[in-house]
């Protein structure tokens, strides 16, 4: 195979998305901090159903009238930059434009 072929291969080469979600407990006074939760909620083939699954778990999450902090990202398997970011105290989703790797908020 040539350099077309190979190319055509890492293209084709199958990238998942992992889908995560951090909780934190609203602290009552005297209350002590016990650390962040952190859950795999799901690994996607697809990066827009992961971030549909995230979108989904963030707004039923503000529905809830929790007061604890929540948020959400997904990135690729392996990675440490999140493509897609949501939490609880706002109202707007944020994209990593992968040109300047920094968040844009969405519309």
């Amino acid at each position: 195979m040539g350099f077309i072929g190979k190319e055509r291969e890492d293209r084709s080469a199958s990238t998942r998305f992992e889908l995560r979600g951090y909780r934190e407990p609203a602290l009552e006074p005297g209350m002590t901090f016990p650390g962040t939760e952190e859950t795999v909620i799901g690994v996607y083939d697809d990066e827009l159903e992961a971030i549909a699954v995230g979108r989904a778990a963030w707004k039923a999450f503000r529905e809830s009238g929790s007061h604890d902090v929540a948020w959400w990202i997904v990135r690729a398997e392996g990675e440490q930059l999140a493509r897609w970011i949501a939490d609880s105290a706002s109202p707007k989703e944020r994209v990593l434009d992968l040109r300047t790797n920094t968040l844009v908020e969405v519309d």
